[in-house]
């Protein structure tokens, strides 16, 4: 299951992702906002962040203007490695490099099109391991979260 989640900057693109898990076959819990009329973006980042860093969803994918305030958010949640991304290339590695379990996508920042590649790459691509797991472990044991 994906927790997804935008505020009103990223509404659209947030409606149009759950088009593209459908398409998918991929199941995901929607936790706002409902709308584009003005919210702040800790309470939806925060309300799904949460339910990957309890296991409720396995990843999270959040929207903002920026994909920054989201990422900033989320990584307050114990267990959460998410990754503002605007390549492709930047999601394969934050998933085979950092085990990264929420992306963050700004619709200001990236057209809908690279968004649909970068969500694809992110939802396709496994991590590695190996000398990652190690490193991926230490953000734990460093931070107690």
């Amino acid at each position: 299951m994906i927790a997804l989640a935008s505020d009103h900057a990223g509404f659209e693109f947030k409606e149009e992702i759950k088009t593209l898990l459908d398409e998918l076959d991929l199941s995901y819990k929607d936790f706002g906002t409902d709308s584009a009329e003005p919210v702040d973006y800790p309470d939806f980042g925060h309300a799904a962040a949460e339910a990957v860093s309890s296991g409720e969803c396995d990843r999270g994918i959040l929207v903002c203007g920026s994909g920054i305030g989201m990422s900033i958010v989320a990584n307050k949640s114990r267990g959460v490695r998410a990754a503002e991304c605007v390549t492709p290339e930047m999601a394969a590695i934050a998933r085979k490099h950092n085990n990264a379990n929420m992306l963050t996508l700004g619709e200001r920042i990236v057209t809908w099109g690279i968004a649909t590649e970068i969500i694809e790459t992110f939802l396709s691509t496994a991590f590695e391991g190996g000398r990652h797991e190690r490193r991926v472990a230490k953000i734990s044991a460093l931070t107690g979260k």
